[in-house]
């Protein structure tokens, strides 16, 4: 910006312009010059009167009238405007030499202001400019890198949007954009069904279309249910996908003992897996296909008749704590030493259950949920919570049989990213441990804090 504000950008103020404009003549009356005052030495109008030998004319006796005047000073003015090389400058150089200072100073800061405005508009929109104008790299796979098998779930009342995100999460496509940017960039028109999709993944956003468009990859009546889901969650994913009403699978699941389960619920009892349900299934009949399931878990980790309750709670903390399948068996072994100890667990995700955040997408407790008193808190209660609070897989279970061997009583996943976990036997270690956590959420706000 300049330095000048502008009220100083006026001839009074300016020295360039005032001696520009300080020599014109000023509209108002002015003291009438002396009647014998010569013309200038050396201006135009003394060399006029030189050549013609003509003496520069007289005003009139008694002053000269005001149109005279304001005509003979402006002639005078204009000549001194005009003058030939060998008058003294109008400004003075050194005025000149700091006016041009000034001018290179502006044009300057002109310059570096459009070029640090530049940089910060590239660091900030340079990714989106790069995605607007094609630079980069592709956003699609290329042809003819399509692999392996992707399960995809098209819910009931998923669009473009939805539909190419679930691709995109499944490792079918390259970005989670670009199956919906196609769709929109080709026009296409077409219909798809609820259900589940075997595909392969790295596969083009065009070749992914015409799979699901084939009736041969789509799985009759099936349904995919992740691990550490709750019963709500997996019946709504089963109704989403499976041709049975949800009111009837939540009828079903009222009364565990209807399945030969001794529990309140059936919390931890509906087996997270790939199911394909015989067409004219029934809600009893999807429900007692999931509890088998989890039957066939507990025998394979040989878990006890006696013990399946517990060791259910357990894997199901376990498999909402650990964010990678090998510290499942440390995260086992903290909960174990706990226990023996007569430590409180303060395991988060029973918090969140019993208050309902299970599903809120933060790894961090409120503190209403912290301190909620209820019989899943484990930061209130005492001992393991009322029932499990998800659905554990395989894994979870056989590491609630079989805890690694150490002495931690500490865990906290400094990454969530990566899932780097960093498991402490003292409290000054795990405080350590939670600052780097800390730490990390600062740099990455958006990663599920």
């Amino acid at each position: 910006m300049s330095d000048r504000s502008p009220s100083a950008a006026t001839p009074e103020n300016d020295p360039v312009s005032h001696d520009l404009f300080g020599a014109l003549p000023d509209p108002r009356m002015q003291t009438p010059r002396p009647v014998e005052q010569p013309a200038v030495p050396g201006s135009r109008r003394a060399a006029r009167a030189a050549a013609s030998s003509v003496p520069a004319p007289k005003a009139p006796e008694g002053g000269v009238g005001v149109a005279a005047e304001r005509q003979d000073e402006s002639h005078s003015t204009l000549e001194a405007l005009f003058r030939h090389e060998a008058d003294p400058p109008v400004a003075p150089k050194r005025k000149k030499r700091r006016g041009c200072l000034v001018a290179l100073l502006v044009v300057f800061v002109l310059v570096a202001g459009a070029a640090g405005g530049g940089l910060w508009v590239w660091n900030t929109y340079g990714g989106k400019i790069s995605e607007v104008m094609g630079w980069g790299p592709s956003k699609d796979f290329e042809t003819g890198l399509a692999t392996g098998t992707a399960l995809v779930t098209i819910k009931k009342g998923d669009g473009g949007r939805q539909i190419s995100q679930a691709l995109y999460d499944a490792g079918v496509t390259k970005t989670s954009g670009i199956f919906y940017e196609m769709l929109v960039k080709e026009n296409v028109a077409t219909t798809f069904y609820p259900g589940v999709y075997k595909l392969q993944q790295k596969m083009t956003a065009a070749a992914a279309l015409t799979a699901l468009n084939d009736p041969k990859n789509k799985m009759q009546n099936s349904a995919v249910i992740p691990e550490g889901l709750s019963v709500a969650e997996t019946i709504s994913r089963i109704a989403q996908s499976v041709d049975v009403p949800l009111e009837d699978l939540q009828a079903a699941v009222k009364n565990p003992a209807d399945y030969g389960v001794n529990a309140p619920s059936l919390e931890g009892w509906l087996f997270p897996a790939l199911y394909e349900f015989q067409p004219g299934a029934t809600a009893k009949d999807v429900v007692t296909t999931l509890v088998q399931r989890t039957r066939d878990s507990l025998s394979a980790a040989a878990v006890p008749a006696a013990d399946e309750q517990r060791v259910l709670t357990i894997a199901s903390i376990i498999q909402r704590e650990a964010r990678a399948e090998a510290d499942f068996y440390k995260v086992s072994r903290v909960i174990q030493n706990r226990l023996d100890q007569g430590m409180k667990l303060q395991m988060d995700s029973t918090a969140q259950y019993g208050y309902g955040e299970l599903h809120s997408g933060s790894a961090s407790t409120s503190d209403a949920a912290q301190t909620d008193d209820n019989p899943w808190n484990t930061y209130v209660i005492d001992g393991l919570p009322k029932t499990p609070i998800a659905n554990p897989g395989d894994k979870a279970i056989d590491a609630a049989m079989h805890p690694a061997a150490g002495p931690w009583l500490y865990f906290v996943t400094v990454n969530l990213d990566t899932g780097q976990t960093v498991f402490s036997t003292t409290y000054a270690e795990h405080e350590a441990a939670v600052k780097q956590w800390q730490d990390w959420c600062k740099a990455n706000p958006d990663s599920g804090c």
